[in-house]
């Protein structure tokens, strides 16, 4: 039982957005979790889908298309050469970039990881039926879309 000063507001608790944050916090534990049990980040997902998806690109085409910035984008990519689940080469077209491609070990991991983010929405959802589950992801995504043509955030590849 939560003592009085562990109890939330009730002007907030039944907010939409306060509700969204609140699981979206325990999403992203819970995906955090299920991909650090196999070694990985949540970036390393998007590359290796993205690249899987789009096939080999340029460091920039691949921040671009996965959503991850410059910055952070070279010691992903490190991470994964270091692991061979990537393999880099210079771009044939201009020597100045490095082409980036998913190697045979990067797609095994790949799979790997999307059981993993596959138990890991079972687990977010678990309390919801098949149906509630698909009528909540086609609200989010609605909202998701809504938002993203207000601020002129592109929406993300495949979708």
């Amino acid at each position: 039982m939560k003592s009085p000063s562990e109890e939330t507001p009730a002007r907030w608790e039944s907010l939409p957005s306060w509700l969204l944050t609140q699981t979206a916090n325990h999403a992203h534990r819970l995906v955090a979790e299920g991909f650090s049990s196999v070694g990985a980040r949540g970036y390393h997902y998007r590359l290796l889908a993205t690249l899987e998806q789009f096939g080999p690109a340029s460091q920039a085409a691949l921040g671009r298309r996965s959503g991850i910035h410059l910055s952070d984008m070279v010691a992903a990519i490190n991470e994964l050469a270091d692991r061979e689940l990537v393999e880099r080469a210079p771009d044939p077209a201009d020597r100045r970039r490095n082409i980036i491609s998913l190697t045979a070990a990067g797609k095994r991991q790949l799979r790997r990881l999307e059981k993993q983010l596959a138990d890991c929405q079972d687990d977010l959802l678990s309390p919801l039926s098949p149906e509630e589950r698909q009528r909540l992801t086609e609200l989010l995504s609605r909202l998701l879309d809504h938002h993203n043509r207000r601020t002129g955030t592109p929406e993300e590849p495949g979708r």
